[in-house]
């Protein structure tokens, strides 16, 4: 059973370094060496263990899944693991006591969102019963990267069906497929979505960390939810070929992890093309606009002196204070300080300039943005005529409303289609003038009428924002952010169900992030401020979830 409350009964604290809490569980049969305990573990931890021969990446992957077992009855975070795991396992071991690895993610234990196709035993349908059985004709890029890496992708994490894009009344983390995930800080907690499965596989140490993909907060909300970092990356960094697409002009993948520094060696890996150090995939043209030549070492930047002179604006104007979230506004308020005495300059009110218009613009909401239905309409149907095989012979949107209306398990009409009947009946196609103009309009507000606008108008480095209310300006112009977190709503906070009544949207203990924005492809900027303030605050070593796995190395070495 897994454990409510968890006592450290074993669990011992070993060191403090880089602000971050080194805690053990137990000791190793091999060398006598003290265990990390998998609820705290980072990659660094993990690696230190696996090059001493305190463990084995077969130890981790059996650990792993064993934790994963324990709890998913409960908590669906991930809707299936991969059968290759030890098998893949014991080989980077091999290659390990041969003297060869191949880097920080050698022998790692990975969970992937069930959108990033992987050509192997395990499937990739956006929790959809419709792409049940469809065999890509390669790995996606991203995950070719991982495994190439050294990374063992250990299951696939579930998430808000169709990286939420299908209904107007279903439920963050719910899929036909995977059933309703939810978060480990409360019971029935709300993991924010889309990429529920991976916050919640981070949040509690079923994997080492996991990978997923944000339209619009999608990376940003359940990493805050989940009291986990979390990169949404600049569009375009990351390569999208083989991810189950909603938008090309805002979808991107990234890392959620339990620490900056872990956010960071992900991402090194998975920005850019397939071939080492490329940048350009010629899979995704997006990818061109990468502005550097090699991917930088998104780690290196991360120091506890990284905000020294960095000069961090605040848009006020962007801001919404409401009856609910008054502990994060507090909190957001009281970091300030944390920010000047680590030698940043605050500059107070850095408004976006033209927040009005973008507040009136139509495309400020994903599911109601003509560009992203004109784009999904077009890119979910070059998805389906991507796969070699593809059971359900389903090639267009049209097709799969009508396979979703039809398969019971879909759950529908109980769990709508509003979202994809608005796409399919916009009058404007991808790549017409009507689409252009629409798009260079999503453009502005995106950037110089909000993020970009109040970076040059002030002269900033960068600006920070609590994370709720970050995701949607970032979107539209696919501009980076990093979330770190902030803290954790109070014991005495009224619980919110949603209008289902079957999750908790508010509640004791819910934790809360706190987003850094730059300009694109300034992800090493905001790496370095992230670490330096997670470093001096270390907010996610106070409070432990309500439900965590008993399962640990020991038990199964």
């Amino acid at each position: 059973m897994f454990a409510i409350k968890l006592s450290l009964v074993f669990s011992t604290l070993l060191s403090v370094g880089s602000g971050l809490a080194y805690v053990t569980y137990g000791t190793s049969p091999k060398n006598g060496q003290a265990l990390p305990d998998l609820l705290y573990a980072t990659i660094d931890d993990l690696q230190s263990g696996l090059a001493a021969g305190t463990f084995t990446s077969v130890d981790l992957v059996k650990a792993y899944v064993a934790r994963i077992d324990e709890v998913n009855p409960v908590l669906h975070a991930v809707i299936e693991t991969n059968p290759d795991a030890l098998v893949i396992a014991a080989s980077l071991d091999a290659e390990r006591a041969d003297g060869s690895t191949r880097g920080k993610l050698h022998g790692i234990p990975i969970c992937i969102k069930d959108n990033i196709a992987t050509l192997d035993k395990m499937n990739n349908t956006a929790g959809s019963f419709a792409l049940l059985g469809a065999i890509p004709p390669s790995d996606s890029t991203v995950a070719a990267k991982l495994k190439a890496a050294g990374a063992i992708i250990i299951g696939k994490c579930n998430l808000s069906q169709w990286a939420n894009y299908r209904s107007s009344n279903s439920t963050n983390g719910w899929t036909s497929r995977g059933g309703q995930t939810m978060g480990a800080y409360y019971p029935m907690q709300d993991p924010s979505g889309s990429s529920s499965g991976p916050g919640v596989v981070s949040s509690i140490g079923l994997a080492a960390a996991a990978v997923g993909t944000e339209t619009s907060g999608s990376i940003i909300s359940p990493s805050s939810r989940n009291s986990l970092t979390g990169i949404k990356p600049s569009v375009g960094l990351t390569s999208r070929y083989l991810v189950v697409p909603i938008s090309q002009t805002q979808d991107t993948i990234g890392p959620l992890t339990r620490t900056m520094m872990d956010a960071a060696y992900i991402l090194s890996v998975i920005a850019g093309a397939f071939v080492s150090d490329a940048c350009e995939d010629s899979h995704d043209n997006y990818t061109s606009a990468i502005p550097f030549e090699t991917i930088p070492d998104y780690a290196a930047e991360c120091t506890s002196e990284g905000l020294k002179n960095a000069k961090i604006g605040i848009p006020r104007n962007a801001m919404t204070v409401s009856s609910t979230n008054g502990p994060e506004i507090t909190a957001f308020n009281a970091s300030i300080d944390i920010f000047k005495k680590l030698g940043a300059t605050i500059v107070d009110n850095a408004n976006f300039p033209d927040l009005a218009g973008y507040k009136n613009f139509t495309g400020a909401g994903y599911t109601t943005d003509p560009v992203v239905g004109a784009d999904f309409v077009y890119d979910v149907a070059n998805y389906f005529n991507e796969m070699t095989t593809n059971p359900n012979n389903i090639v267009n949107l049209q097709q799969l409303i009508n396979f979703t209306e039809t398969y019971a398990p879909e759950d529908y009409p109980d769990r709508n289609i509003a979202t994809w009947l608005g796409a399919a009946s916009l009058n404007i196609t991808m790549g017409d003038a009507d689409y252009y103009a629409a798009l260079l309009q999503q453009y502005y507000y995106g950037s110089n009428a909000t993020i970009l606008g109040a970076l040059e108008t002030y002269d900033l480095d960068a600006l920070i924002i609590p994370s709720s209310m970050s995701p949607g300006y970032a979107a539209i112009a696919g501009y980076p952010i990093v979330t770190v977190p902030l803290g954790y709503y109070p014991a005495t906070t009224n619980v919110t169900y949603n209008s289902r009544g079957t999750l908790v949207e508010l509640g004791p203990n819910f934790p809360f992030g706190l987003s850094f924005y730059g300009r694109r492809f300034s992800e090493a900027t905001l790496v370095k401020y992230a670490c330096a303030f997670e470093a001096a605050t270390n907010y996610r070593q106070l409070r432990d979830p309500y439900i965590i796995p008993n399962i640990q190395l020991v038990d199964v070495m």
